[in-house]
């Protein structure tokens, strides 16, 4: 039996045309999926995309697919699902290398980058530091220095979009129109991980949501970014191919009670009827000992 978990992640960053395609970096939380492989039979409501997995791993590793068969994956999360979360990359990445120590085996970062965007867009969630990473091909990975401490009050909606839906919007034509905006962002979020500075970060983060309206808005969004100014946080961030928002703060700082008062007395909690204050993590698969 092996046991892993990866985190799930308030939307991203940044993410837009960087360096020549649609780019992205994730924001971890510390909000995990944590999964167990272990010998057994599978289970009858195991989710789809973790038994894929398994295969593909046995596959990458050169064994049978009969295999597969007698293997048991025992997933635990909360995250929620369709909101930009990524709970399925949590999902997946903690099933490849909880699978993998259980047959003997460890998985670089770069090797389960490749079999996690073989089976759906991923977030950069899986690596370590934060990355630059193009989450359809995985050829891009670009870490950064260690990012500055910040919290988040996550702003949960009801909406659901999947990823895969968002994906096939048209979406090049606009993501070229603001591919300054968000080269100007990438260098802010390179420049806060080597500063420690979360203000920086927050700066980074903003601008990419705004460029974000252009292609899934949010509701509300001018009352957020008045509250982000008058009340001095960090910045705003947003699930670009989800629901979810973020208000990046740091809780010694920033009163979270009169923010969560000022979500109310504006409707905003119309929109985002649930929040959840929540710190920024590394990236990264964490085997349990």
């Amino acid at each position: 039996m092996s046991v892993a978990r990866c985190p799930g992640s308030c939307g991203e960053l940044i993410q837009g045309w960087i360096l020549g395609s649609e780019k992205l970096v994730s924001c971890p939380i510390d909000w995990y999926s944590t999964v167990e492989v272990c010998d057994g039979i599978p289970r009858a409501d195991e989710r789809p995309l973790t038994r894929a997995m398994v295969e593909a791993l046995l596959a990458h590793f050169g064994y049978p697919q009969a295999l597969s068969p007698a293997l048991r994956v025992e997933v635990d999360s909360t995250l929620p699902i369709a909101k930009g979360m990524a709970s399925s990359t949590a999902d997946i990445a903690a099933t490849a290398v909880a699978a993998a120590h259980h047959l003997g085996h460890s998985l670089d970062e770069t090797t389960l980058a490749a079999l996690c965007v073989a089976l759906e867009p991923t977030d950069s969630t899986l690596f370590r530091q934060l990355t630059l990473f193009d989450h359809h091909h995985a050829g891009t990975q670009i870490a950064c220095a260690p990012a500055p401490h910040f919290d988040l009050l996550v702003l949960e909606s009801p909406v659901l979009l999947r990823t895969a839906d968002y994906h096939r919007l048209p979406r090049e034509a606009a993501l070229k129109a603001h591919a300054g905006e968000l080269q100007q962002a990438w260098e802010k979020v390179q420049n806060a991980c080597i500063q420690q500075d979360a203000s920086l970060l927050g700066e980074a983060a903003t601008l990419s949501a705004i460029a974000s309206q252009a292609l899934l808005p949010k509701p509300g969004f001018a009352a957020l970014m008045t509250l982000v100014e008058s009340c001095d946080l960090y910045g705003l961030n947003v699930a670009h191919s989800g629901s979810v928002v973020g208000l990046m703060l740091d809780p010694r700082r920033h009163d979270v009670e009169y923010l969560k008062w000022a979500l109310t007395q504006k409707k905003l909690t119309d929109h985002w009827p649930k929040q959840h204050l929540l710190r920024a993590v590394p990236g990264g698969v964490q085997l349990s000992a």
